[in-house]
């Protein structure tokens, strides 16, 4: 037996009957190749990358450009790190400086009352985990509703999709969340 089907065999067990709701999430692609991935979900098509990033912002600020659907770290000697974000969709798309108030690693859920009130489908609330919206890591961003959060859906990096948060791969914002601490301003351009 591979060292994938024990460990795939081992958290079925463990989540006794809540394995059997997260087998659902498993499909040939998942027992073909070792079991899930459960960290990166998938890789962005749009992949991390330093560039030069000439700016007068001090470094390890993050700016975010709605525009661009990129997130910049600003790094010292002109440069930055830069990765792939989904964004607002039209109508909820928004600017301004904040500061980075909490991080959460594998984060719950909790809809806002103006999600709910368009989505009154959505759970009330959901552990972290795999499935979670918020994905493996998240930011909040000042007394905002808005965060910087991973996603379990890679396909939606690039696109406006979001309620106003910043959705990266679980890989890119588990990266970024190592990089930054509360504290951290974000600048927030459209």
């Amino acid at each position: 037996m591979t060292r994938g089907w024990v460990l795939l065999s081992a958290a079925l067990l463990m989540l006794g009957g809540a394995g059997q709701a997260q087998a659902q999430f498993f499909d040939s692609r998942d027992i073909m190749g070792g079991g899930p991935n459960f960290f990166g979900s998938g890789a962005s098509a749009i992949p991390r990358a330093t560039v030069m990033y000439p700016t007068h912002y001090a470094p390890g600020t993050i700016v975010i450009n709605t525009a661009e659907r990129r997130l910049y770290l600003v790094l010292p000697g002109g440069q930055a790190l830069r990765y792939g974000i989904g964004v607002g969709r039209d109508g909820f798309r928004w600017g301004g400086t904040h500061r980075i108030t909490a991080k959460k690693e594998w984060p719950s859920w909790t809809p806002p009352a103006q999600m709910l009130r368009r989505r009154p489908d959505l759970p009330r609330h959901m552990a972290g985990g795999i499935e979670n919206p918020l994905g493996a890591r998240a930011m909040y961003l000042g007394s905002t509703l808005y965060r910087i959060h991973g996603s379990n859906e890679p396909e939606t990096i690039g696109q406006a999709v979001s309620s106003g948060c910043f959705r990266m791969t679980n890989e890119d914002v588990t990266d970024l969340y190592s990089r930054v601490s509360v504290g951290t301003t974000v600048v927030v351009k459209n």
